[in-house]
């Protein structure tokens, strides 16, 4: 696809995601790309710093590095008794599971908290899911930030409302299909900052001489009506901090 592009010789390419972003590169050096992911782009080795990205390729990063332990964190103020938790990544995704990982076992650590981290690479593992957390007696789920998830947030909304599983993601479409939370970066405020690269570069701007820009607006979403179904009683300071509560 990214080729294809290329061969038609489009003005800009825009990649929303670290895959899209890595085709891209591979398939010009001269076209403006602008990305707009969660990963890290020095790392993944899109550009050479954040503050001089050099060659064709800017854009946005959610830098999602962090975001494991707060929604780790939101569980536990949920559910004060927690003792047992779940982490959900994408193994396919080494960059961001890996990650994601590592600061979630450190976050339980410091919270008292057992964490297991289970895989899922395809949509047909979404189901195997819940009876490994009956097993492991979970009292709640978080799902890591990977584009598979992404793509399918509503799909895990509805199956964790209905197996009946103390959930967090990271996007609101997972909370209003029925997942009990979602804390994360916002989606908009990031596709409009990777809007404002792309009207830059058209305008006659280098990608090389415009930044990578971090989005850090990070939102809040409750769903009272899962909350309710699960018997939970969702404490004031998290209603007090939300971004919107779904009923």
């Amino acid at each position: 696809m990214a080729a294809d592009l290329v061969h038609r010789q489009v003005t800009v390419i825009v990649a929303t995601t670290t895959p899209a972003a890595l085709a891209a590169k591979a398939a010009t050096t001269v076209i403006p790309i602008v990305f707009e992911m969660g990963g890290d782009p020095v790392k993944l080795g899109l550009v050479t710093s954040l503050g001089r990205p050099g060659g064709n390729i800017t854009g946005v990063t959610q830098l999602t590095t962090g975001l494991v332990p707060k929604q780790l964190e939101a569980q536990r103020e949920m559910q004060p008794r927690l003792s047992v938790m779940a982490l959900l990544v994408n193994p396919t995704n080494p960059a961001i599971a890996e990650v994601e990982s590592r600061e979630g076992l450190s976050a339980a650590r410091d919270l008292g908290l057992d964490l297991h981290i289970l895989n899922a690479s395809a949509e047909a593992d979404f189901d195997g899911i819940f009876p490994k957390l009956t097993e492991l007696r979970a009292g709640g789920l978080v799902i890591g930030a990977d584009p598979l998830f992404s793509s399918r947030s509503e799909q895990l909304g509805v199956l964790t409302a209905r197996r009946a599983v103390p959930a967090i993601y990271k996007g609101r479409e997972f909370a209003a299909a029925g997942g009990l939370m979602s804390y994360g970066n916002s989606i908009v405020d990031s596709y409009r900052l990777a809007g404002v690269h792309v009207a830059r570069i058209l305008k006659g701007e280098r990608p090389s001489e415009l930044p990578v820009v971090q989005a850090t607006k990070v939102e809040l979403f409750l769903n009272l009506k899962t909350a309710k179904a699960l018997s939970l009683t969702v404490p004031s300071s998290l209603l007090a901090r939300a971004d919107e509560v779904i009923e």
